[in-house]
This record gives C-alpha cells, structure tokens and sequence, in this order.
C-alpha cells in the first residue's frame, strides 16, 4: 500500500483542538458532555479529545466506549472481530453524548452504535464526530463535528495514527500500489 500524508502530526493537533472547541461551543452544560469511543480507533481519539476538553473547561470529561459488533447489519461482509466491551463510566440519561469514530465511510458502524446506545439508556442528545469523513454513505447519517473531508475511492482507506498507540501522529491516505 501507498501511504500519503493527509494531516502531519501539527495539523492533527490543530485539528483536534478545533474539534474539542467545536464540541465544547455546542454543549449545553459541558459537565454533561460523555465521549463514547467506536472501537477501535474511535475509542483512543475519545480519550484523546476528552484530555483536550478537561484542559479547556478545567474539569474532567466522561469518556467510555460503545461496542456496536452485535449490531451490525453487515457482518457477513465485514466478518465480527472479538468485540470490546461497552464500558459506560455514567448513565447515559440526560446526558449529551457524542459518539466519537476515526472514520465515516458506509454509515453503517454509526448506525449499528445508535441502535447499541438505546439498550443503555435515554440520552438527552446524541452527536457524532469523525476524524475523517471518506464519503460512500449507504445511510442518510452525517458527522456534526468534522476534521476533514477526504473523497476516496472504495478500494482506499484511511488510517488515523494516534502516539500513544502507534508511536506518531497524523492521517494517512493508504493506497493500493499500482
């Protein structure tokens, strides 16, 4: 595969401040802000917005993971994988929840943590975030925060590299070699 930068490790960081803003300037009450990470990437992204926004508001955010395996209506094509566990640190009940994915592609992983989040509770508002927006929606779900919008072919993908999983930063482009 070929790998071309889409974001260097400054525009990442860039790039997530203005995201934790943005999800920061849309909260109601930020003390009722829960992050919930899509594994696998989705949940290191949520942990990392969520250490932004403690430093902004001065106080800690909830950040937990939703796992949507079991939902999925695709899984004779995208094949399960040993699932992570929902782990929810509060109720999900009046609280502002922002589902948080390093990749929006078919809308189908967002859809199937939707439907994993009605077994958990009753949400004031549900808000989705994606790092990369890569096109080819199969469902009529969009991100209300996004980092960047990235048209892609349906053979290419998007690869998110966060340091403290993969030892550097940034948003790569990975490409079939011709």
């Amino acid at each position: 595969m070929h790998r071309l930068e889409l974001l260097s490790a400054l525009d990442l960081g860039r790039t997530l401040d203005r995201l934790a803003s943005q999800v920061l300037e849309s909260a109601i009450d930020s003390r009722s802000l829960l992050l919930l990470g899509i594994p696998t990437r989705g949940v290191a992204l949520a942990e990392v917005l969520a250490q932004r926004l403690a430093a902004m508001t001065g106080h800690p955010i909830d950040q937990g993971t939703v796992d949507p395996t079991f939902h999925r209506d695709d899984l004779e094509r995208v094949g399960t994988r040993l699932g992570q566990p929902t782990d929810l640190p509060v109720t999900l009940d009046g609280r502002q929840v922002v589902l948080v994915d390093d990749v929006i592609f078919t809308g189908r992983t967002v859809r199937a943590a939707l439907e994993a989040l009605q077994a958990w509770g009753r949400p004031k508002r549900v808000s989705l975030l994606a790092m990369v927006d890569r096109g080819h929606r199969e469902l009529p779900i969009q991100p209300d925060f996004c980092g960047r919008v990235v048209p892609t072919r349906r053979q290419e993908s998007i690869q998110l590299c966060l340091q403290a999983i993969d030892g550097e930063e940034g948003v790569y482009l990975l490409r079939p070699e011709p």
